[in-house]
């Protein structure tokens, strides 16, 4: 995938890349970039522009660039998740190669789940054999054609991301799935378990959080996927989807983390 032009990169200097945190099942993230080049409109991180004043979400891209040199020799104490505000492959990644020197310089002691769109991730299989409680986890959903462009345009395709997924279980890497965003009528939940389970140690849900989306997403939706729309705001379809992932996770004997079904 190549790297969208439009993206304006900002090289600076961090003070610190360990983060507490309060996201489910993590005590810490760790953000190299803020802002990700492939530009998904429902990024639950558009707020960031309100006060970062680069410009709107999907125009920049902050890369904290001596971010290698600050994980160099630190002990943490917790799980750390890489990355809750963009995303660790995204194509800057390429030519920075960021993520990697975090990876290289990194105590293997520290607990690590890194989550990502993009099959850049097997790039790094040699460094992630090298820690000792590491998953790797990606989103997959089953956005495809048109309904890709618009929600997540320069991002692996499904396809790839699977393939990814299957290599990275085959190297003995533990993996995760994390099917999101749901939303009504356009995710395939059991396509998506079907194609994933022999590679996966267990899965996460997430119904879509239209307010977290925003604005500009919540009106493309309205105006091109209108029935969805409208099932993504009736309490009593969301609660029918849970239901049906109860279903499924029964159905196929899959391990979940996670609240959304609970």
């Amino acid at each position: 995938m190549e790297r969208c032009l439009k993206m304006k990169i900002y090289k600076i200097k961090a003070k610190e890349i360990f983060t507490k945190s309060k996201l489910p099942g993590c005590d810490y993230v760790i953000n190299q970039y803020v802002g990700c080049e492939h530009a998904c409109s429902y990024c639950y991180a558009r707020f960031i522009s309100r006060w970062k004043k680069r410009g709107e979400w999907d125009t920049w891209v902050e890369a904290k660039i001596n971010a290698p040199e600050l994980v160099k020799g630190r002990k943490i104490d917790g799980t750390v998740f890489m990355s809750s505000i963009s995303d660790p492959y995204q194509p800057i990644e390429k030519e920075l190669k960021l993520t990697r020197k975090i990876l290289e310089n990194m105590d293997k002691n520290i607990r690590l789940s890194i989550q990502t769109k993009s099959d850049l991730v097997l790039r790094d299989i040699d460094l992630f054999k090298q820690f000792k409680n590491l998953d790797i986890g990606f989103t997959i959903n089953s956005f495809a054609g048109e309904q890709k462009e618009d929600f997540e345009p320069n991002s692996s395709t499904n396809k790839e991301r699977i393939a990814a997924l299957k290599k990275l279980h085959e190297a003995g890497i533990k993996t995760y799935v994390f099917i999101s965003p749901i939303i009504p009528g356009l995710i395939d939940l059991e396509k998506v378990i079907k194609e994933t389970k022999n590679y996966t140690e267990y899965y996460w849900f997430e119904m879509i959080n239209m307010g977290g989306a925003g604005k500009s997403f919540q009106e493309m939706l309205q105006q091109k996927y209108s029935e969805n729309y409208k099932m993504a705001k009736d309490k009593k379809v969301l609660e029918d989807y849970r239901e049906k992932i109860k279903e499924l996770v029964k159905k196929y004997n899959i391990k979940v983390q996670g609240i959304e079904i609970h």
